[in-house]
């Protein structure tokens, strides 16, 4: 199979969809490779590293998408990417659907194989694709959300860990997945009081485990959520529903009531973000304030940090690309239930029921296509 990789275009998005060591896995296997040229600079890779794994280097993106059977990204293709598909392509990245109505239309107008690393998901109902990128958005939702409570970028001007005799920081975690784990093993490692909420009692109960006294759990209500907002310095939005629409459990209303300075950063925006008041922003602008609070909603998080971004990204999706690129989408999806819950997309039919929920639009299920 002709395999494709293209420099990302996103704002800051430095991240790179294969490296030279999954070059030369797909090489190995008897696949051709063709890589933009520069594509993987951003995440520490020249040009050379790549040819030496066996790749073929093409001067610009366009050439690529045309040559190419699979075209393996890391985030979803912009609007000005969209000319550039064509019938039959398989397309194999992060795509965030339920967000992106857009997007949605031009994969199915362009009849585009779109498997979605967010919804490939194995028996036990873990994410292998998306797990990588949460571990990095959680630890980085706090670097971050520390940063913004200094004063100089209109936060409260207080230290997340404190010092002796000063208040530590008040830190309210939305969600125990992934992401709300990892942002409460950073926030715990440094100091601050930390607070994390979720529906699933048998997940808290192993936060408790985990942490113990540090944390304290508390059931994810309306009610809970707006009493310990109200007191929070920093709010980590951590909430998931695979391929599907994040809810909006961070009121609007809840802003009035909270200090001015606190921060709120919305690991969910990529779903369409789990507070009302976000909106989409880019590591270029990160910030905005409303209602004295300050929102950090940035996309692609993880591309702030595109050398581990990149090859804990292809650590887990290699295993699944070669398996596509070995088969072919239809054979790998009958294969393996966990890559056919990943497609999202399938020659102009949309075959991930959450998305076409989010959409209003009719669900196929995949197996009645192939």
């Amino acid at each position: 199979m002709k395999i494709g990789c293209v420099k990302e275009i996103k704002n800051n998005e430095f991240r790179v969809g294969l490296t030279p060591d999954n070059v030369r896995a797909y090489v190995s296997a008897g696949h051709h490779v063709y890589m933009e040229k520069g594509a993987g600079v951003g995440s520490g890779f020249s040009d050379n590293e790549y040819v030496d794994a066996g790749a073929s280097l093409i001067d610009n993106a366009a050439d690529v998408w045309h040559l190419v059977d699979m075209m393996i990204k890391v985030k979803e293709p912009l609007e000005e990417e969209y000319p550039l598909f064509h019938d039959g392509l398989i397309l194999y990245t992060y795509l965030h659907l339920a967000a992106d109505k857009g997007q949605t239309d031009a994969l199915l107008a362009g009849k585009v194989k779109a498997v979605a690393y967010e919804t490939i998901q194995e028996s036990d109902r873990s994410l292998p694709c998306l797990s990588p990128m949460s571990q990095i958005a959680g630890r980085l939702s706090i670097q971050e959300g520390a940063k913004y409570l200094e004063k100089k970028f209109g936060g409260e001007g207080i230290l997340l860990a404190g010092v002796p005799g000063t208040p530590k920081a008040n830190v309210v975690i939305l969600g125990g997945g992934t992401v709300g784990m990892n942002a409460c093993k950073i926030a715990v490692g440094m100091g601050a009081n930390v607070t994390i909420l979720d529906i699933n009692l048998k997940r808290l109960e192993e936060l408790d485990n985990m942490f113990g006294a540090h944390i304290q759990t508390l059931v994810s209500t309306d009610s809970n959520i707006e009493r310990v907002v109200k007191d929070a310095d920093l709010v980590i939005g951590s909430v998931l529903i695979p391929g599907g629409t994040t809810p909006k459990l961070f009121k609007a209303k809840y802003l009035s009531e909270m200090k001015d300075g606190a921060v709120f950063v919305d690991v969910a925006i990529d779903q369409g973000g789990c507070g009302e008041s976000s909106r989409a922003t880019t590591h270029d602008d990160p910030v905005f304030i409303k209602d004295g609070v300050v929102h950090y909603c940035v996309g692609n998080m993880p591309g702030a940090v595109p050398r581990t971004s990149t090859i804990a990204l292809t650590n887990a999706t290699l295993k699944y690309g070669l398996q596509i690129a070995g088969s072919g989408l239809e054979e790998a999806s009958k294969k393996n239930p966990a890559i056919a819950l990943g497609v999202n997309c399938y020659l102009g039919s949309l075959t991930n029921q959450n998305v076409a929920a989010a959409h209003g639009y009719e669900y196929t299920k995949l197996e009645t296509l192939i």
